[in-house]
This record gives C-alpha cells, sequence and structure tokens, in this order.
C-alpha cells in the first residue's frame, strides 16, 4: 500500500476524529469486560529496558521486530550536519549512543517485568493496560499494518486453572461481539515463540493451543495467549505457595479494529453506534 502522495507506506498512519472516536469507544467497551473481570487498571512506562527482554529470550526470539530508543550524541551530530550537502533525512548509526531502552511490541511485557521477584497476594491477579506498540516489520498497509499502534490487553497472572479461565472467557465476549456486529470472524491456532519448537513444550502445545488469534478477513485483529508458567519462571514471579505464576492474556489491536469496523459498516461514526448498539 502507498501513502496518499504515491510513495511507500511508512506505517505512520493518522486517526480523524471519527475513527478516533471509534477507537475509545471500541477500548472503553473492553475496558469495561477488564473491569467486570475485576482487572486492576494500570499504566506502565512508555519504554522496555533491553535487559529485562533479553532475560525473556526476546531477541533471540523476535529478532526481526525489535526497535531501541536511542540518543543522538550532540557532537557526532553537529558534526555530521556541518558537513552535509544536504538536510538530513536520518540519523546514520554512527551519531547514536548505545542504549539500554527498547520499545515495546507488546503491552503485557510490562505486567511481568513490574511483577518481577514478587510473591503475588492472591491465585488469582488481574490487570489492564493500553501501551503504544511498535514493530520493525517488512512492510505497512494502512491502519491494517502500522509501525506504531496502539494495544489494549488484559493480563491473568496466577495459577494454571485460572489463566486458562481467563482466556476462555475473553474469547467468548470477543465471538460473542463479533457476531453481533455480524462480523465474518474465525480462530486461527498461531504458534508463540517462547516456546522451544523442538522442545517438550512445543509438542504440548500441539495438544493445548497457546495462542488463538481473531482474524477478520486474513487480518488478525486480537488474540488470546497462555504462557504457562514462562514468565513466571523467567520473571520469578510466585504464588502464594511459592510455585511459579501461570499467565495468560487477551490482547486487541485497536487501529486494526477501527480498520476491520469501519469497513463492515462503511465509515467510522456509522461503525461506533453499532458498536455501542451490540455492546
Amino acid at each position: 500500500m502507498t501513502d496518499t502522495d504515491g510513495t511507500a507506506d511508512t506505517g505512520l498512519g493518522v486517526l480523524g476524529p471519527d475513527e478516533l472516536h471509534l477507537l475509545r469507544t471500541f477500548d472503553s467497551l473492553v475496558l469495561g469486560w477488564a473491569q467486570q473481570a475485576q482487572a486492576q487498571e494500570r499504566r506502565y512506562p512508555f519504554l522496555l529496558r533491553a535487559a529485562d527482554l533479553e532475560d525473556i529470550d526476546y531477541y533471540e526470539n523476535f529478532p526481526h521486530l525489535g526497535l531501541a530508543a536511542a540518543s543522538a550524541d550532540p557532537g557526532r551530530l553537529s558534526a555530521l550536519r556541518s558537513g552535509a550537502e544536504e538536510p538530513l533525512r536520518e540519523l546514520p548509526a554512527s551519531v547514536l549512543n548505545d542504549t539500554g531502552l527498547a520499545l515495546p511490541s507488546a503491552a503485557c511485557y510490562s505486567v511481568y517485568f513490574d511483577l518481577r521477584g514478587r510473591t503475588l497476594p492472591a491465585e488469582e491477579n488481574r490487570v489492564t493496560t493500553v501501551a503504544t506498540c511498535f514493530r520493525n516489520e517488512t512492510h505497512y498497509e494502512g491502519l491494517r499494518r502500522l509501525l506504531g499502534f496502539s494495544m489494549r490487553e488484559v493480563v491473568f497472572v496466577g495459577t494454571p486453572g485460572g489463566a486458562t479461565e481467563h482466556l476462555a472467557r475473553f474469547k467468548g465476549l470477543v465471538l460473542e461481539l463479533a457476531d453481533r456486529l455480524g462480523l465474518k470472524m474465525e480462530t486461527q491456532v498461531a504458534t508463540d515463540p517462547f516456546f522451544d519448537r523442538n522442545g517438550s513444550r512445543a509438542k504440548m502445545q500441539q495438544l493445548f493451543p497457546v495462542k488463538e488469534e481473531f482474524v477478520v478477513d486474513g487480518l488478525a485483529v486480537g488474540s488470546v495467549n497462555y504462557h504457562r508458567n514462562f514468565f513466571g519462571e523467567r520473571c520469578g514471579i510466585t504464588l502464594p505457595d511459592g510455585k511459579p505464576a501461570s499467565t495468560s492474556c487477551s490482547a486487541f489491536g485497536l487501529e486494526r479494529w477501527v480498520h476491520t469496523l469501519t469497513t463492515r459498516f462503511g465509515d467510522a461514526r456509522t461503525a461506533a453506534e453499532a458498536l455501542l448498539e451490540a455492546a
């Protein structure tokens, strides 16, 4: 897809007033689901520590998605600009400092890192948060695939049984909503790179899927994800009895929902009205 000026899509899409209203209407609906599930709403820092991501094998599993937040060295930048014949169109790596900060590609990581080394107060703990996430994709396509996008997640941290119940609850809510809206939605099993494809966990994943995506017209607009005790072990999050916590989350790409609902109803304003009626 190309931008309106005919250049390649850079993934830097803009939402107009009606689209913003639709995004907030949908986000409010999901937030209502989270509140009914007694999830605490939190807002986390906009950046992550690269060291935390390394501890969960992020750069091994998602080397293609990683984006960093680096500062420019004033001296090197000034020297580059003073010797340039044309205005700078990009900052080369030579003027950037090493960085320990990364841009998040999912909202739930902050939840696990915030709970690092803690013993949970109860066997069932739920948190909801929204974050601006970033992914270094091979291509971008309007609101279907953005460089920076909004992700609402509802995260469970606790017992294995509670984690799977959390997923079943939100899967049911999403499918019921899609039915009321007349969306032709299907669920598709996806692989989770956090589990070694050659190990025993990968074999278990084939028997019990750990990631299911909600797909409309070929576009994944959300997912439910079961991580078992992976993050509990890596981040040292324990249950009151001392066992590693299990985690699961339901995730929603808000701009993708705006695209999907606008396509379904013809325009964003009509889509927001339909969403309110279906809620």
